[in-house]
């Protein structure tokens, strides 16, 4: 409902599964029609009247009325060619909404050319030489309303004319099987997502031969999956960077052994420096500083949010960045090593702690598999760093001063958690993201 008023939307597009969400909402926006569709609208006749008839494809009730429209009615006298004047530079192609975990989500307007170029790099500049057109198969297991598999879906699969398998719930063992089934040789996912596909303890009833390019990306990726994965399935995880503001920024390239701290080379339209968060000064090579990304293809701005707008883009050298937030180190040859969300670094003492560091090293416990770490004010030392935990099911006899233990072998002594909280989950996003902003704030209202 939000982003349909916020946007200024006036037509939708549903599933038949998803209409009585729609009606609910209609009134109380400035909607005037809904275009129904269905998940086999476009399949030949008869593969729907089996699907139907064995009830293996899902299907809502749709009320019908004067706003109420049907996507397969509609194309049918759909002109070839409509008579619409594009200009790809300033006219919208979508506005996509970014996760928001505190407050309202913030619209990003993106244009033709801004999507275009990113897609036209990754084809030329990292899928080329190494895809089938035509013949390859790619699973999409990241919701398409994320850039990161919205860009990849469009480069991949469309582009190429590739198969590409939507997996909109992410079973683990429904992957697997596709991934058998299909023969897929390219996939993109989440930290979590491999991190589950590793603690299957049917893995290696599956056929996963087939697999070539795995990319991940939308959070930092940990030694150990990156290393297990290696070890256990003999190739592999490369990455992706971006945001749903600069889109596509960084990959690993296929032709170079990845390493599990570099986020890659920046695509060719992407335009990154590395800068003083404070002063936007660059900083020499090496040392770490906030990235910043502009390009000449894209939108620079949110969606009627101009406050939100300042903060978030600045102005160096007459171009406009965009600030991704995050610390990062660059190379000599120009690849990206990520250091830390700028929002994560822990202000204990007179140091800045990096939280990913100490989760990386939790997490090579053997019986942990997941871990953040957060800051608690502390009036005398600044923040103090506590660490939230899950162990593994069958876990035994490992405690909180276990877990310190091997931390004080493996870091500097002001990096040890003060404190160590075990629970049973940690928050994550619809696309597998883990939410530390939510247990930052948890911890900061107690």
């Amino acid at each position: 409902e939000y982003m349909i008023n916020d946007s200024g939307a006036e037509t939708i597009i549903c599933l038949d599964t998803n209409f009585g969400y729609v009606q609910d909402i209609f009134s109380k926006t400035g909607l005037k029609r809904v275009i129904v569709t269905n998940l086999v609208d476009l399949l030949p006749l008869w593969k729907r009247t089996v699907g139907f008839l064995f009830d293996k494809i899902p299907n809502g009730i749709v009320k019908k009325g004067k706003n109420v429209f049907f996507f397969k009615d509609l194309i049918k006298p759909s002109p070839e060619k409509l008579d619409v004047e594009i200009d790809p530079w300033k006219d919208l192609s979508y506005i996509l909404y970014t996760g928001g975990t505190t407050g309202f989500p913030k619209g990003v307007p993106g244009n033709h050319m801004g999507m275009v170029s990113y897609v036209r790099d990754v084809m030329e500049d990292v899928a080329g030489g190494y895809i089938e057109e035509g013949k390859d198969t790619y699973i999409a297991i990241n919701p398409l309303f994320h850039i990161m598999a919205l860009g990849l879906f469009v480069a991949i699969g469309l582009n190429y004319g590739n198969t590409t398998i939507i997996m909109p719930v992410p079973q683990v063992d429904s992957i697997l099987r596709v991934v058998e089934k299909y023969r897929v040789r390219w996939m993109l996912g989440v930290p979590a997502l491999y991190r589950m596909i590793l603690e299957n303890d049917r893995l290696d009833q599956y056929d996963m031969s087939s697999l070539k390019y795995c990319y991940c990306g939308g959070d930092v990726l940990p030694i150990e999956v990156f290393k297990r994965w290696k070890e256990h399935l003999g190739i592999s995880i490369y990455q992706v960077y971006g945001s749903t503001e600069a889109g596509h920024v960084t990959y690993s390239r296929l032709d170079r052994e990845p390493e599990v701290s570099s986020i890659g080379l920046p695509l060719k339209t992407r335009e990154c420096k590395v800068v003083d968060p404070d002063t936007l000064e660059p900083v020499p090579i090496g040392e770490t500083g906030e990235l910043v990304v502009t390009s000449d293809y894209t939108i620079k701005h949110y969606w009627n949010k101009p406050d939100e707008t300042s903060r978030s883009y600045v102005t160096i050298d007459g171009k406009i960045y965009y600030r991704m937030g995050d610390y990062v180190r660059q190379g000599e040859k120009g690849d990206i090593c990520y250091v830390e969300r700028s929002a994560d670094v822990i202000k204990h003492k007179a140091y800045r702690v990096s939280a990913s560091e100490i989760e990386a090293v939790l997490q090579d416990h053997p019986t942990v598999i997941g871990a953040c770490v957060v800051g608690v004010p502390d009036p005398k030392v600044g923040e103090r760093i506590k660490a939230i935990v899950v162990l593994k099911e069958d876990a035994r006899g490992v405690d909180a001063s276990e877990l310190t233990r091997w931390c004080r072998e493996r870091l500097a002594p002001y990096k040890i958690p003060q404190y160590i909280e075990f629970r049973d989950m940690l928050p994550k996003s619809k696309v597998g993201k883990l939410l530390r902003r939510e247990i930052r704030d948890e911890e900061h209202r107690r």
